[in-house]
């Protein structure tokens, strides 16, 4: 996903590339302090309040990793690229934490289960997200909850998943589903966005 004036368009991103510069986007380094309490404060509210395990898929570098360990929590992180995985790894060195080059849609985890699984901004781009939520489903502990942030960028040629669509996929798999608009939040991006931008918090 590239930004492109105030258009997200998904295009072939070389993400061994972008990783050297990921973090500059203010949602994605978490870099300026206020922007960084915003994310912090929401995560409080979507992870459980008891430490457990966290699977943050698609971590890129690790921003919301460090934040869920920041809160107590033991954090496996995974991504496809490399040298984000090793960003993210630098920036959680000496914490409860492990980072795993793999695929998202499908983690290479074994049989782990976990308390949380976290995804920000991947499973728009997945070919089956239905396949993929029901794979996430089956990474939870009894009691574990989904927490995906995602959203419909750009205004002329929109892309991703809106929030009614993922409720829909989510409702054979969770009891409950709590939708949160992010849209209205400028503090979590940097400034005021004009997009559908939302988090869904799906537990048993």
């Amino acid at each position: 996903m590239r930004k492109n004036g105030d258009e997200m368009t998904p295009v072939s991103v070389d993400w061994d590339a972008e990783a050297a510069g990921f973090d500059e986007e203010p949602d994605h380094g978490l870099r300026d302090p206020g922007v960084r309490a915003a994310w912090a404060e929401r995560l409080r509210t979507w992870l459980p309040e008891r430490a457990g395990e966290v699977l943050d898929l698609g971590c890129g570098t690790g921003s919301l990793s460090l934040l869920a360990s920041e809160q107590g929590h033991r954090v496996t992180g995974v991504d496809l690229s490399a040298p984000m995985i090793d960003l993210a790894r630098a920036k959680l060195a000496g914490r409860d934490a492990v980072f795993l080059l793999g695929d998202a849609a499908a983690p290479p985890v074994g049989g782990r289960r976990f308390d949380t699984v976290l995804v920000r901004h991947v499973l728009w781009a997945l070919p089956d997200p239905a396949r993929v939520l029901a794979h996430w489903r089956g990474l939870l502990r009894p009691g574990g909850r989904l927490v995906l942030v995602e959203g419909v960028w750009g205004t002329v040629t929109p892309v991703g998943i809106p929030a009614d669509r993922l409720t829909a996929l989510l409702a054979p798999l969770a009891v409950r589903t709590r939708v949160e608009r992010l849209s209205d939040d400028p503090r979590l991006w940097g400034g005021p966005v004009r997009d559908e931008r939302y988090a869904v918090v799906a537990t048993d």
